[in-house]
């Protein structure tokens, strides 16, 4: 994994501008910090920080290839998973390889195949390609937007880079956020809608699209989107077809050369990617397993089981180490740590995130490195397979609005009025919400109910799983861990895409078609156990701490949350007690201490960045 950054422009002379691109790439090196690099042409500029994971010298970028009078420059941040077959059809087709990278595979495929290239991959990847003849640029992102990628078009120029703080970094991208980007903060974040960069301009190229720019302009067009089919499978060949297309994409994403483990939770979802994990390390003589768990000071005595978090995780992880023989570390986060990361949270993301949920797994990660490079995760398992409590809820799925945006009058209620124009927070909600609605891939006459099924399960692929996925590439990304998802493989999700509500949740169970093709494959109290979020801290410490940082910034008159917030309301919720804050606002872990803290980081961003308000 890599950070990318670049910048064509057709009036300026790029070769004289190397410091502007090193200073794009430079933000990206804790993305990737074991080398970086930069190509200058006449309109075109690239940079690299590299994260070495397969091929440790050969895959050095950027990488420039010449076939007869052309040259092709590629800069690359992500991983191929069938690089060896699409290696082997490449060299039937005559092309040679002098590296065994991935990178080369890419590039070489782009030569081959040009943008068409994009329908062969398979991994998690965004890539620039400058074809020099052609004066023209090509970007890609993968299937489901593991793999993030910015850009910002300028009069005859065009900016990209990994992250915003790339393309923030170039001198002409001012930090500058309208009515709309603040709308985007305060009514959907920590989520944003497909596409949007939140900063006036910028943009972010949507997953399974590319994008060409070239002197006609810039355009862009989807190369994959699911589509929808009747599914003609019974129970039991639903469930093996589940069980083997999870164990392939498990096998295939060891790939690596460089230490990999698995993150275990001792839910359903961690577990079954470790056992079939385990079983390639035993297949293959790689020694044992090394899994990794999260948990933190104080929960032993703190933890109280609800609706969204039923029991704690640790015996479910003993029974999965004890029955796989992993070699086993946990990770106790200590509420202080836990608090002063929030900032540095906020600066990985670029934007105020997920509060307490981005800043644990940023310091999860930073322990993992320790011993691994690369880690698998169950990521998304439950917007793919249906497992989160708002599937369930018929008042949850059956509305008008995402079920994961909660108590927006009441948080509206905290800010300046007009503080976003003309633009009210529950028209702005249900307008992304109906323009996503109507998107959603059809198949002609699906039963009412299995269709606003199929609405719920689009919903969460594009939003609620896109916020995680953030999370989840920039805070292990910034540790300089590669976190892969095999969910997230398009071969797994086109097929549950069609599985019908009745087979989805065989046995009456939510996940149950996942649960049914696990028999066997785990431990059948981990099979059976109810779905647990991320674990998150519940030492009432940690709500007196935010607490009482945020009332200490608002004490400062020159705090920027007086331009958004009302100072005298957001102290009255501040001063309440932890339990009268309430439920979630924000998925399932986003509860009042975590939306003091998600105002703590929206004052560390408005600063840092010295976002003008516009």
């Amino acid at each position: 994994m890599c950070g990318i950054a670049g910048w064509v422009d057709w009036e300026k002379d790029l070769s004289q501008h190397g410091p502007v691109v090193e200073a794009m790439t430079a933000p990206l090196a804790e993305r990737g910090p074991d080398a970086g690099g930069t190509w200058l042409s006449a309109h075109c500029a690239f940079g690299h920080r590299r994260l070495a994971v397969v091929d440790l010298v050969g895959g050095v970028q950027p990488m420039v290839r010449r076939r007869g009078d052309r040259t092709y420059v590629l800069v690359y941040n992500g991983q191929l998973y069938n690089t060896d077959e699409l290696r082997a059809e490449l060299t039937a087709r005559g092309h040679a390889f002098t590296t065994q990278s991935d990178t080369e595979v890419l590039l070489v495929a782009y030569i081959e195949w040009g943008p068409a290239c994009t329908e062969r991959l398979n991994g998690i990847y965004a890539f620039a390609v400058w074809d020099e003849a052609e004066q023209r640029l090509f970007l890609a992102r993968d299937r489901f937007g593991v793999k993030p990628l910015f850009y910002k078009e300028m009069g005859r120029s065009l900016v990209f880079g990994s992250e915003l703080k790339a393309l923030l970094a170039h001198p002409l991208v001012r930090p500058e956020v309208d009515a709309e980007g603040l709308a985007e903060i305060l009514y959907l974040g920590p989520s944003r809608t497909p596409g949007h960069g939140v900063f006036r301009g910028v943009r972010e190229l949507l997953p399974g699209y590319w994008l060409i720019y070239d002197r006609r302009g810039l355009r862009t067009q989807p190369y994959w989107r699911l589509e929808s089919r009747p599914h003609t499978d019974g129970p039991a060949e639903t469930a093996e077809r589940v069980r083997e297309l999870l164990r392939a994409a498990v096998h295939r994403q060891l790939v690596a050369d460089v230490p990999v483990a698995t993150l275990l939770s001792g839910g359903v979802d961690s577990s079954a990617i470790t056992a079939f994990a385990a079983e390639v390390f035993r297949a293959e003589g790689r020694g044992p397993l090394h899994t990794w768990s999260i948990d933190y000071a104080g929960n032993d005595r703190h933890f109280r089981a609800h609706a969204f978090q039923p029991d704690p995780d640790r015996p479910f992880v003993q029974t999965m180490v004890d029955t796989l023989g992993t070699v086993h570390h946990d990770v106790i986060i200590d509420t202080p740590e836990l608090v002063a990361a929030l900032t540095k949270a906020t600066l990985i993301r670029d934007l105020p995130g997920m509060a307490d949920v981005d800043a644990s797994l940023y310091l999860f990660c930073r322990e993992i490195k320790k011993g691994a490079t690369v880690v698998l995760s169950g990521e998304c398992a439950d917007e793919v397979f249906g497992g989160y409590p708002w599937f369930h809820q018929p008042a949850l799925h059956a509305g008008g609005s995402f079920p994961w945006v909660r108590s927006l009058a009441e948080r509206t209620a905290l800010l300046q009025p007009g503080v976003t124009g003309n633009i009210t927070a529950d028209e702005y909600v249900a307008q992304r919400y109906s323009d996503t609605v109507a998107s959603v891939p059809r198949l002609p006459g699906e039963e009412p109910e299995e269709a606003r099924r199929r609405e719920m399960f689009y919903l969460n692929l594009c939003w609620f799983m896109a916020t995680l996925l953030d999370r989840n590439d920039r805070m292990s990304m910034a540790a300089g861990v590669e976190a892969r998802v095999p969910v997230c493989d398009h071969h797994l999700v086109e097929y549950v895409w069609n599985i019908p509500w009745s087979l989805k949740t065989y046995g009456g169970r939510e996940k149950g078609i996942l649960r049914e093709a696990l028999r066997g494959v785990v431990p059948e109290a981990v099979r059976i156990r109810r779905k647990s979020p991320f674990p998150k801290t519940h030492n009432p410490d940690y709500f007196r701490m935010v607490r009482d940082l945020l009332l200490s910034l608002l004490d400062d008159p020159a705090c920027r949350l007086h331009e958004i917030v009302r100072a005298d309301r957001v102290r009255a919720l501040a001063e309440q007690e932890q339990e009268a804050t309430g439920l979630p606002w924000f998925g399932q872990l986003m509860a009042g201490p975590q939306y003091l803290a998600y105002l703590i980081q929206l004052e560390v961003w408005l600063r840092h960045y010295k976002v003008v308000l516009v």
